[in-house]
């Protein structure tokens, strides 16, 4: 198929988008233009008066601030969030959803002794705190030489929290790296602590089941004489027992896939995002689990997630995690609508609907089975809903220590980051992907060129080979970290 120059979404859309650079004077469906339209933005298909709603993906994605003649550039200067405070919602109802023929794609993973599966065998080092964060690097640097064949490298994850921290502020710290090292990517983890911090080591221990301590060591800095050289040792100890355990064939059910968006683009909910939507769908119509998060980029789009909830229950708690949200803004002084960001403007997302109705397509149409806490791990199969705001770096730590094996990062302004789960960078467009090669994992740009399925085809069995043991693109430019979300006083 060849690229149109423009899409109409939905039948009730009253804006189309541009798919390349359109011209001043220059028709397409139908349509003169009035304004030249950059690639991902958007133009007028029919007249609105102020206070009309814009329509894209068949919802408003916003209300006209101006007149707006057809062929008008649509965009900031003409239109405006129609978001405001906590909503109620009414509904409820148990969703089904017919499951398609499941893939017969494979992939060889790491079995745990948990039921679960990793993608990779690695040695975690996590920092009780960020004062012993380079602590943690050193050791996991001169450890990485000594390493047997078997284990796939050892990482440490430095940050700066730890301590200083009260309540429910530190409990999250203290969640997240309790979550991590449990995760079926680590085959052994080392836990370094300093000795004096608020998030005591002896605490997360207690955090941790029996079956998972078997692989934690741990390093206290104040109590050691030399904390580099014993954590150094602690790590070549795990590596051995983490070698015993080698990648078995397994099926689609085996993995738990992690779904975000950066850096988006007009192109995102056309393009990566319903194609990463796909993904979700193969994965838990074959009895695996996928992760939704980023709940800020949901607000004007959450009755789309609550329309596919599983039960009554998980329907309210979408609307109740949705509101918690919103007033967690509200309670700082702050507007819940404050997003698009300036790249997300520039390229060509307009508001916060927009952005929400493109980013809530990478949940595909899975049934919502259930809605966790930030710091929780993902329990069910299907797709669940995760508590974590959008920054890239928050939201993906968080979707890492809820148990996503692999996460899909779909991009249209791209970024080099990476995180503890293997990242899988999917371009919005072609552009972006020969541009930025070294980033980029998977261009769906292709959508356009060659249909949603061919491409829902390389994709899936790119991420088979990646969770098998392929590099992606952020393990490649050693790019891991994380970042953990501070939401209290620092003391």
């Amino acid at each position: 198929m060849m690229n149109p120059a423009a899409l109409r979404i939905h039948d009730a859309d009253s804006v189309a988008t541009a798919l390349r650079d359109l011209a001043a004077g220059e028709t397409v469906l139908g349509v003169t233009l009035n304004d030249a339209i950059p690639r991902a933005h958007k133009f007028a298909l029919v007249a609105h008066a102020p206070g009309d709603p814009v329509l894209k993906f068949g919802f408003p994605i916003g209300q006209a601030t101006a007149p707006i003649a057809v062929g008008d550039h649509v965009h900031v200067h003409n239109v405006a969030t129609a978001l405001a405070g906590e909503a109620a919602y009414d509904g409820g109802a148990a969703a089904e959803r017919a499951q398609a023929a499941a893939s017969t794609i494979r992939w060889r993973g790491y079995p745990r002794a948990d039921g679960r599966a990793g993608t990779r065998n690695e040695i975690w080092v996590l920092p009780t705190v960020g004062c012993v964060g380079r602590t943690a690097q050193k050791i996991a640097a001169k450890a990485e030489a000594l390493l047997p064949e078997g284990v796939d490298g050892v990482h440490a994850f430095a940050h700066p929290f730890g301590c200083s921290q009260l309540s429910d502020d530190l409990d999250g710290t203290r969640n997240i790296l309790s979550a991590l090292a449990q995760h079926p990517n680590a085959g052994g983890v080392l836990l370094v602590g300093l000795g004096c911090e608020s998030n005591q080591l002896s605490a997360l221990l207690e955090t941790l089941p029996e079956e998972t301590r078997s692989r934690v060591r741990t390093v206290g800095a104040q109590a050691s004489s030399d904390e580099i050289a014993e954590g150094v040792e602690k790590v070549v100890e795990l590596a051995q027992l983490a070698a015993t355990v080698q990648r078995e064939d397994m099926g689609l059910d085996r993995l738990v896939l992690g779904v975000k968006c950066g850096g988006s683009d007009g192109l995102s909910g056309l393009t990566a995002n319903p194609l990463v939507g796909l993904m979700a769908d193969r994965i838990t119509d074959a009895g695996g689990s996928a992760i939704l998060t980023e709940i800020p980029e949901i607000f004007g789009a959450e009755q789309l997630l609550m329309a596919r909830a599983a039960d009554a229950d998980t329907f309210d708690a979408i609307g109740g995690l949705v509101n918690r949200f919103k007033r967690y803004f509200i309670d700082h002084g702050e507007p819940v609508s404050e997003n698009p960001s300036p790249g997300n403007i520039a390229g060509g997302i307009t508001t916060l609907e927009e952005k929400s109705l493109g980013a809530v397509q990478k949940g595909g149409q899975a049934i919502v089975t259930d809605v966790i806490d930030y710091g929780d791990r993902v329990k069910r199969t299907g797709l669940t809903l995760l508590e974590a705001p959008g920054n890239d770096a928050v939201s993906s730590t968080a979707l890492s220590a809820a148990g996503a094996t692999v996460i899909l990062f779909t991009t249209g302004r791209g970024t080099p980051l990476g995180f503890p789960a293997p990242t899988l960078k999917i371009a919005s467009n072609s552009d972006l992907a020969a541009r930025k090669p070294g980033w980029i994992d998977f261009d769906a740009g292709q959508v356009l060129s060659d249909g949603m399925n061919v491409a829902a085809d390389a994709l899936l069995a790119r991420i088979a080979a990646i969770a098998s043991g392929e590099e992606a693109a952020a393990e490649r430019n050693g790019e891991r970290e994380i970042a953990i979300w501070k939401r209290g006083v620092t003391l």
